[in-house]
């Protein structure tokens, strides 16, 4: 099994040492520009996915699209520098954050 941390561990080797013909080192070599658009197709389609569960993968589909959104943002913080670390701490800055939140009043016209 793969968690996050080996996700992100895996990339940032493959980064350092690449593996001629891998995915992973197609996209460091086409750079910056291929990976924000793939980081955006995933995105994308992790919105159809939840919008559309009678897609060929069922209730799958979402869970698919989402596991290849999260390897391609691994890839786009690995190639921008930021590590797992700084994401992990950013979201344990707003851990409980939400509990103020919940009093606030339904905003009905925009």
């Amino acid at each position: 099994m793969q968690n996050l941390d080996e996700l992100y561990e895996m990339i940032v080797d493959r980064k350092k040492n690449p593996k001629e013909g891998s995915y992973t080192d197609y996209l460091f070599n086409k750079g910056l520009d291929k990976i924000l658009k793939k980081v955006g197709e995933e995105s994308t389609e992790v919105v159809v996915a939840a919008k559309n569960p009678d897609k060929p993968r069922g209730d799958g589909e979402l869970v698919y699209e989402s596991a290849d959104l999260l390897y391609h943002l691994c890839v786009l913080w690995v190639e921008q520098g930021v590590t797992f670390d700084q994401i992990k701490t950013e979201l344990a800055k707003r851990e409980g954050l939400m509990s103020e939140y919940k009093d606030r009043p339904e905003i009905k016209d925009l």
